[in-house]
């Protein structure tokens, strides 16, 4: 190189944080032997930079490390000359990532040495060894990763629990990463299956939970950031009588297999609440659109919450109506508007429109979509309010 001192970093990493509290890790071996090379080009001028870019427990299938962003940072500002790693792999496993890291590096005349691999980028000999090296790494991580998949189905299909977000009613044994009852909670699940199976309605039955407080499960990640559970409405309560892991189940790819854990929840009980499921999922068959003329405009006064369009049959005649969101998902109870005839609330509403703007021409449906803002409904007094743009008299 034509400069008297190359400024050298030295970038190390590991995909795991298994034993980096060690009082030598393995992050420290490969900067032992990442110095130890610098050292011995010092007749080159070579010399170390003593800030340390060492990512333990960060992946190589991506960028997003700390460590190594902050050296891209001093890069980027002109305070590095060369960067050294023990191995390629170490900088990135993915050959489309490392080349544009070696091209990011070109830009800022920055060289790149993998000391155990014998090479640098300033050689174009160095540079196709870089590039075949790479590709085996990639290869390698592809390899690794179809193995852990295959590993994974071959658990489920054997019924084992392989991860996930714990669920209410049991915890992951932290010894042999298995489901166990958790007695408290099974209760509760346990008695929300038999509340189904007796009030047959997932509305009804998601408020009552409201009513005695109830909620979804509360954990905490190895990462010791704590989850809390949610109060349950009728999809979170759908979601949860639906998961076969209730009945000792596991499913993988739409196929239900026997697990390894107890059941909470007996079979017949649990055959039940699933045709109950069945029912509700016909019964909310998505409709064709129905041009609403109030459609993302009308909100419930009391809730504040969005007012849907929605339709019954009967007798071959459809009625239109609007219904509260909140009132949808937790039952009538929820909120004292609940639902407003369709055409009843169109009808106020142009009319407010013509009573108020006497001068207006034109189809009526047209102004409202077009001036109105905003519709307030108050179930409670039957009353409708409106938010309208202004309009320039010139």
């Amino acid at each position: 190189m034509s400069k008297l001192v190359v400024r050298c970093a030295v970038y190390t990493r590991k995909s795991t944080d298994e034993g980096l509290n060690q009082d030598f890790n393995s992050l420290d071996a490969q900067r032992e032997v990442a110095e130890a090379f610098i050292k011995s080009q010092k007749h080159q001028g070579w010399t170390l930079i003593r800030t340390q870019y060492d990512d333990g427990g960060f992946s190589g299938a991506s960028l997003d490390r700390p460590a190594l962003q902050n050296l891209l940072k001093d890069v980027d500002a002109g305070r590095v000359d060369c960067i050294v790693v023990y191995k390629v792999d170490r900088l990135s496993r993915s050959l489309l990532d490392f080349a544009r890291l070696i091209d990011r590096f070109d830009q800022k005349s920055v060289s790149f040495v993998s000391v155990t691999q014998q090479f640098n980028t300033t050689t174009s000999l160095g540079r196709l060894t870089l590039n075949i090296l790479l590709s085996f790494a990639q290869f390698e991580r592809e390899i690794i990763s179809e193995r852990t998949r295959d590993k994974m189905s071959a658990a489920r299909r054997r019924g084992k629990w392989v991860g996930g977000t714990p669920v209410l009613g049991y915890d992951v044994d932290p010894g042999g990463g298995r489901l166990v009852v958790n007695e408290g909670e099974a209760q509760r699940v346990r008695e929300i299956f038999r509340l189904l199976g007796a009030r047959r309605s997932f509305i009804a039955v998601a408020a009552e939970l409201q009513r005695r407080n109830w909620r979804n499960k509360t954990w905490t990640s190895r990462t010791g950031v704590r989850h809390e559970g949610h109060s349950f409405s009728g999809p979170s309560l759908a979601r949860l009588i639906a998961n076969p892991v209730y009945a000792g189940k596991v499913q993988y790819r739409g196929v239900v297999y026997p697990g390894e854990h107890a059941p909470i929840v007996d079979p017949e009980l649990w055959e039940k609440c699933q045709e109950l499921l069945l029912q509700r999922k016909r019964a909310h068959v998505i409709h064709k659109p129905q041009n609403a003329l109030l459609a993302g405009l009308l909100r419930c006064r009391s809730c504040d919450q969005p007012m849907v369009a929605t339709y019954t049959s009967k007798s071959g005649r459809r009625y239109r109506y609007y219904v509260c969101r909140n009132a949808r998902r937790n039952g009538w109870g929820a909120c004292p508007t609940r639902a407003v005839s369709a055409d009843l609330i169109e009808e106020s509403v142009v009319e407010h429109i013509k009573t108020s703007m006497p001068d207006a021409s034109g189809d009526a449906n047209e102004l409202v979509r077009t001036l109105v803002k905003q519709v307030l409904y108050d179930g409670v007094t039957g009353k409708v309010a409106l938010a309208v743009e202004a309009r320039n008299e010139d």
